[in-house]
């Protein structure tokens, strides 16, 4: 494995430094939650070795989402990030090949990239509202292609394919005898349709999701990986296993106390996540350098710059943070151009938000 820092993470507002930011729209999740503003308290656990695959009853709330899947199929991991590393490490070697849809979440690209397996990438455009093509998917796959990695809600656009594209998908996978995986972190967060997990209409898909983006806790670093093939399962436990045995039965309580509140607590924050959307979605239609593609799912969108070759991009960012204390994720952080940026609605206050809203104004108008 040939290790390199993450720019997304060498950049992360918590490396910079929380205290130099005023306004932070750079965050990918909801707004981080304490124990007492959501119920929740610490039960007097003995702190023994919990289940290897997670505590059944939280694998049980997650299975339960959706028709057709069983606790059984559910691993519980160190967040998402962990699920995406036990699947890259399984399935992949110097010798193979997978197929990324980007831009997509740092980990599942770098985690390859460390492994040395042969990647081709599947570049999402603004101007076909980052909508997947299946038939350029279906072309890139190779004999030795081990699996097809998609997010979906997508990060960083806030983008939801259809269901007939994620059928669409799935088909290629089974076709192909390779895997789909489906990082479905924002699922919880979609304003319209909620698509299925993957995991639950094909042997051929791996689902991925975590507490951290929909839930505001990802300090409890509590994730999970659902897939309905058992050997491939077994795989992943195995790894599982050798990482770390098992997770920390505090943070599993906790995750199943919070699940056990998902219904009441997506049913108030939702519409205050739809509310914050709306306050993106007036901020651009009167700035007219700035464009998006209105997210249907997460708390995050992936603006346009409407500026040309002479304006200075490096120039605008420092500006916009040491000036004006505004802080969001440049498109470099995504492999994309610099012109593009991720902007976060879900973790600041509505105050801060429309703040660093106007501070990108003013900075952009600073270049002129």
């Amino acid at each position: 494995m040939n290790y390199a820092r993450m720019v997304i993470e060498k950049e992360a507002p918590e490396e910079y430094g929380y205290d130099r930011i005023r306004y932070n729209l750079s965050e990918s999740s909801i707004a981080d939650q304490k124990l007492s503003e959501i119920g929740l308290s610490l039960p007097d656990l003995t702190l023994f070795y919990g289940e290897h695959r997670g505590d059944k009853a939280l694998r049980e709330l997650i299975a339960g989402q959706d028709a057709g899947l069983s606790a059984d199929q559910v691993l519980v991991t160190a967040g998402a990030a962990g699920a995406l590393f036990i699947i890259a490490t399984s399935l992949l070697s110097d010798k193979d090949h997978l197929v990324v849809v980007r831009p997509n979440y740092a980990t599942n690209i770098e985690t390859p990239r460390a492994i040395g397996c042969a990647i081709s990438y599947i570049d999402l455009d603004f101007d076909k509202g980052f909508a997947v093509d299946l038939a350029e998917v279906a072309a890139a796959l190779r004999p030795n292609t081990r699996y097809i990695s998609v997010t979906c809600p997508h990060n960083p656009t806030g983008t939801i394919m259809s269901r007939a594209d994620l059928d669409g998908l799935i088909a290629i996978a089974e076709h192909h005898g390779c895997y789909l995986l489906v990082d479905e972190t924002y699922r919880d967060l979609s304003y319209g349709q909620r698509l299925p997990a993957a995991a639950s209409l094909s042997p051929r898909t791996i689902s991925v999701s975590s507490l951290s983006k929909a839930f505001g806790i990802p300090g409890i670093r509590i994730g999970w990986l659902v897939t309905q093939d058992a050997e491939l399962y077994e795989r992943f436990l195995a790894a599982k296993e050798q990482i770390g045995i098992c997770g920390s039965v505090i943070d599993e309580a906790i995750a199943r106390a919070m699940l056990e509140r998902r219904d009441d607590f997506l049913g108030a924050l939702m519409p205050e996540m739809k509310l914050r959307r709306d306050i993106v979605q007036q901020w651009i239609d009167r700035e007219p350098l700035v464009e998006w593609v209105r997210p249907e799912g997460g708390v995050v969108g992936f603006p346009r710059f409407n500026v040309g070759p002479d304006f200075d991009l490096d120039r605008f960012y420092t500006g916009l943070l040491e000036k004006h204390g505004a802080y969001v994720g440049p498109g470099h952080w995504f492999e994309m151009p610099r012109n593009h940026f991720r902007v976060g609605f879900g973790w600041p206050t509505e105050a801060q938000l429309r703040s660093g809203l106007e501070a990108i104004s003013t900075a952009l108008r600073d270049q002129n």
